[in-house]
């Protein structure tokens, strides 16, 4: 028997809430120091992914990182061929044709290249409307979105490791 299932459920219940509360702290702490969108909504989807399921494909770092940059460009690229790349976002511009395609095609993208790719990763699509619908859009605020999710990814590796639960260092089995 594994020891996860030995667990009495207060033990993954704690881990869970240690590992989502030290990779926000982290995140937050280099945001607050760098005044730079350290954190942003869809990191918590993925660290929930890492401290509960790090033996999932969709968990493994291979997976968080290629979704999250495909995110990143497929949101990019819309807002180019949209023409609302210097707009500001629908919050405070509203919801328009253009701000529709752009969101529909920066999803539609990422699905279909992640599917392509073999590497799904939930989250992100929230990454990738987060861009989309204009909330980071900036070249500098996309960078620091992926260092975002690369830091947060390499603290719950080691968080993980630290409390004896496996996580892939790259790449986890496919599930048959």
């Amino acid at each position: 028997m594994s020891a996860e299932i030995d667990d009495p459920p207060s033990r993954p219940a704690a881990r869970a809430f240690a590992g989502s509360a030290i990779a926000v702290v982290v995140a937050g702490t280099v945001a607050l120091l760098t005044r730079q969108p350290w954190l942003f909504p869809s990191l918590g989807p993925a660290i929930m992914l890492h401290v509960e399921q790090p033996g999932k494909p969709e968990s493994s770092p291979r997976n968080t990182l290629v979704g999250h940059l495909v995110a990143l460009l497929a949101g990019y690229l819309m807002l180019l061929v949209t023409g609302l790349a210097d707009h500001p976002s629908a919050l405070q511009e509203g919801v328009s044709g253009s701000r529709i395609v752009a969101a529909a095609g920066s999803l539609a993208i990422t699905a279909g290249v992640l599917v392509l790719l073999k590497a799904p990763h939930p989250p992100a699509g929230a990454t990738t409307l987060i861009v989309g619908l204009g909330l980071l859009h900036t070249p500098t605020q996309l960078v620091v979105a992926f260092a975002a999710v690369l830091l947060v990814t390499v603290v719950d590796l080691l968080f993980n490791r630290a409390t004896g639960r496996q996580m892939p260092l790259w790449s986890a089995p496919r599930e048959g």
